[in-house]
C-alpha cells in the first residue's frame, strides 16, 4: 500500500527539529554549572570550547543531512512500508547523534570518541544512500516527471564511501581523530569528476 508522503515528511522534520534542539541543552547546563563554581561569563566560553565546537559541528551535520533528505523527498509521490522503515532507521541515528556529540564535548579526543561520532555519521549516510537507491526507479514511489537524478545517487554513494574511509582512519590510525572529517570536502569534487566521466561515457 502506498500513501501521500506529506505526513512522513512532516513527522521527519519534527524529529530533526527536536534533535537539533537537544544539541544545545548541554551548553545551557554549562552556564548553570559555571555560575555555581564561581566562574565569570567569559569562562563559560573560554573553558568550554570543545563543547561549543562539537555543538556547531553537529548542527552542521544534522542540517546537511536534513537538506539532502528534503531534496530527496521532493522526488517522492508516495511511500510504502519499506520506505517508512528505512526512514525511521535514518531518524534513529539523527536522534542518537546528540549522544556522541556530548561524549566528544566532554571527554578528550581519541580514536574511540572520534570513531563513535563518525560511526554515527556513517550509519546516517548509508541510510540516506539506501533511501535514494530505494526511491530511484521505483514506480510506486518516484514522481514520473521528477525522478532521482544520477548526480544525486553518485553524490550519496561518494559521500558514504568517504565517510566510511574517514571512520576507518579516525578509529584505527593513531593521531588522526577528527581530522579524518576533512576527507568529506572531497565529496563535491569527486562527484563532479564522476559526472564528467559519465557524460563522456
Amino acid at each position: 500500500m502506498t500513501r501521500n508522503p506529506d505526513r512522513l515528511v512532516l513527522f521527519t522534520d519534527a524529529v530533526v527539529a527536536i534533535a537539533v534542539t537537544l544539541l544545545i541543552l548541554p551548553l545551557v547546563e554549562v552556564v548553570t554549572e559555571s555560575q555555581a563554581e564561581g566562574h565569570d561569563a567569559v569562562a563559560v566560553i573560554t573553558e568550554h570550547k570543545p563543547q561549543i565546537y562539537t555543538f556547531l559541528l553537529s548542527f552542521v551535520v544534522i542540517t546537511r543531512f536534513w537538506l539532502t533528505h528534503h531534496r530527496l523527498f521532493e522526488h517522492v509521490r508516495a511511500y510504502n512500508t519499506r520506505l517508512i522503515q528505512l526512514n525511521m532507521v535514518w531518524l534513529l541515528f539523527i536522534v542518537i547523534l546528540p549522544f556522541p556529540t556530548e561524549i566528544v564535548g566532554t571527554y578528550p579526543s581519541g580514536r574511540f570518541t572520534a570513531g563513535l561520532y563518525i560511526g554515527t555519521i556513517v550509519a546516517l549516510s548509508l541510510c540516506q544512500t539506501a533511501l535514494a537507491l530505494l526511491i530511484r526507479g521505483h514506480q510506486e514511489l518516484e514522481q514520473e516527471g521528477n525522478p532521482v537524478t544520477d548526480h544525486e545517487v553518485v553524490g550519496a554513494v561518494v559521500f558514504s564511501v568517504l565517510v566510511v574511509i574517514a571512520f576507518l582512519l579516525a578509529a584505527f590510525v593513531p593521531g588522526v581523530d577528527f581530522y579524518a572529517l576533512f576527507l568529506l570536502f572531497l565529496g563535491p569534487v569527486v562527484t563532479r569528476l564522476g559526472d564528467r566521466w559519465r557524460k563522456r561515457a
